[in-house]
């Protein structure tokens, strides 16, 4: 097992590092919430997961690689989520009720994720300035809700449609949903989210 104080590029890492890494971006998820980005230094960061500012160095090569990485993990955690819940599915539209129903099901307990996130894609930019998680970052999430609507349109189930239409307005709306509840914690984001299945389920009979 290396030291954590060896270049950081080395691959294939141990459980113990892979912990780390966990626990690094679970703090980082917090005072981003808490704090916002821009305050969320990597010296608040370790402080908050109570380790050295350069055993986060170690294992990222940066606060902009931690933020990309904060996104990754939220994001593979909600599709494994979903996939798991689309298990044994064979129609289209209940592929298309349960990815709706999935991601809110999943995120209901994950509001202080829905906040960094927040702020990461308002405000993580590129080497060119430009929004690191702009309107094209979704794309894999585009093309999995297209597959589901050219399902939908070959068994017969949907009508006629743009898919990429579709999904970018999907796409839009759960999003939507997210931000609205986040901001009106009151808010039934359950109900929301079945009306919003009701919705789509009816736009693409």
């Amino acid at each position: 097992m290396r030291s954590e104080n060896e270049p950081s590029s080395q691959k294939g890492r141990s459980f113990i590092e892979e912990a780390r890494r966990a626990q690094i971006i679970a703090s980082a998820v917090e005072v981003i919430a808490e704090q916002g980005f821009a305050r969320a230094s990597l010296a608040r960061i370790a402080q908050h997961a109570g380790i050295s500012k350069g055993v986060i160095s170690y294992h990222f090569d940066g606060k902009d690689e931690l933020m990309e990485e904060v996104v990754v993990r939220v994001y593979t955690a909600i599709s494994e989520h979903v996939l798991a819940r689309m298990e044994g599915l064979s129609t289209a539209t209940e592929l298309l009720r349960t990815q709706i129903l999935g991601v809110a099901e999943h995120m209901r307990a994950q509001r202080t994720q829905l906040r960094a996130l927040g702020e990461i894609f308002a405000n993580l930019r590129d080497a060119d300035g430009k929004l690191r998680f702009g309107v094209n970052a979704g794309e894999e999430i585009y093309q999995a809700l297209e597959q589901i609507y050219r399902l939908g349109q070959k068994t017969g189930e949907f009508r006629a449609f743009d898919v990429r239409v579709m999904a970018l307005t999907q796409s839009a709306a759960v999003d939507a949903m997210f931000a609205y509840w986040i901001n009106n914690p009151g808010h039934d984001l359950d109900a929301h989210a079945r009306e919003l299945a009701d919705l789509f389920e009816r736009a693409v009979r």
